[in-house]
């Protein structure tokens, strides 16, 4: 985990500064998720980055709690919040599981490009669940590296060696929405774009 941290705090600042890659499909993701928020919505971000997402998504909603690992990742983001005028985010730089939250307290989990990078996903689903109020809603966009892309299996030790990546995990869709189900959830909307591996994921909380 500290040399993830460690990755992330060195490639912040290069990071704030990489164009999306795919800015309608951005759009996209944006107006969905904000389909399910109200002026007096309160959301969670977990592995919120450089803040951008939670940035556009503040003037929708009453607050919003934004986490991530890296100090140097939350520290642009409150830059950025400043300059934006925006004062309704509270940057955390802390594991999600260590946010000290009373369950049910949010109306909205977003975990957006996050779940690929978590050892233990189900946990995060499970503790998301637990966070989220009676038919809350859990929005992901994941990596899923398993469709297409499991040659990476092969180079990984040798980046990891380098410390050129941080760690990941390798599985299908199919994996990510079967565990999706199995911590209590149920897909409601799906969204893939051609020729990516990302998966843009809704589901909402069942009864227990």
């Amino acid at each position: 985990m500290s040399q993830d941290k460690a990755f992330w705090d060195r490639i912040a600042r290069k990071y704030a500064q990489d164009p999306i890659a795919d800015q309608t499909s951005y759009e996209h993701k944006l107006e969905k998720t904000r389909a399910h928020f109200t002026p007096g919505s309160r959301v969670l971000e977990y592995g919120c980055g450089t803040g951008s997402t939670a940035i556009l998504h503040a003037p929708h909603v009453r607050e919003i709690v934004a986490t991530d690992l890296s100090d140097e990742m939350i520290a642009i983001a409150r830059e950025r919040a400043a300059e934006a005028g925006v004062n309704n985010i509270r940057f955390e730089a802390t594991d999600v599981a260590d946010l000290h939250e009373p369950d049910e307290s949010f109306d909205v989990v977003l975990a957006l490009n996050v779940l690929h990078l978590v050892p233990d996903r189900q946990a995060a689903m499970r503790l998301s669940r637990d966070l989220l109020k009676p038919g809350g809603v859990f929005i992901t966009s994941t990596a899923c590296l398993g469709d297409g892309m499991a040659f990476l299996a092969l180079i990984k030790p040798v980046m990891r060696l380098f410390r050129a990546w941080p760690d990941f995990q390798i599985f299908k869709e199919t994996r990510l929405a079967e565990e999706l189900r199995a911590s209590g959830f149920e897909i409601e909307y799906r969204f893939k774009p051609a020729k990516t591996p990302v998966v843009f994921l809704i589901a909402r909380k069942t009864a227990a």
